[in-house]
């Protein structure tokens, strides 16, 4: 049955306790920065170290490495050392989902923006 705005009414979906609602917000929120998007995007086809990344990305090692501290913190991504070489990749699979979904939603969406160049007016 309908309910007054016209939406389907159906069972109340069960909503995550604060914490995951606080974990999924932090994890959005490093997905927000661009510099830290394409870094994750340049990791989806598998392991780099931090100079390439920095070389793909446009960003200055330090702040690939800033971004990726960052980013190891909230178990985004993962490393792996082999000596003194450190190999980054994305952490698991819903990471990889989670981009997927995200960059998909962006390319088929047409979405303008009055205040970037070239917007709807």
């Amino acid at each position: 049955m309908n309910n007054r705005s016209g939406i389907a009414s159906g069972p109340v979906p069960a909503i995550p306790d604060e914490r995951d609602i606080a974990d999924a917000a932090d994890v959005f929120g490093l997905l927000a920065d661009p510099g830290r998007l394409r870094l994750l995007a340049a990791l989806r086809a598998g392991e780099l170290k931090v100079g390439e990344l920095a070389g793909i990305i446009g960003l200055s090692e330090s702040a690939t490495s800033h971004a990726l501290r960052l980013l190891r913190a909230h178990r985004v991504v993962e490393v792996r050392r082999a000596g003194r070489m450190a190999y980054y990749r994305l952490a698991d699979l819903h990471v990889s989902q989670l981009l997927d979904t995200a960059l998909a939603h962006a390319g088929h969406t047409e979405l303008m923006h009055p205040e970037r160049e070239g917007g709807a007016r």
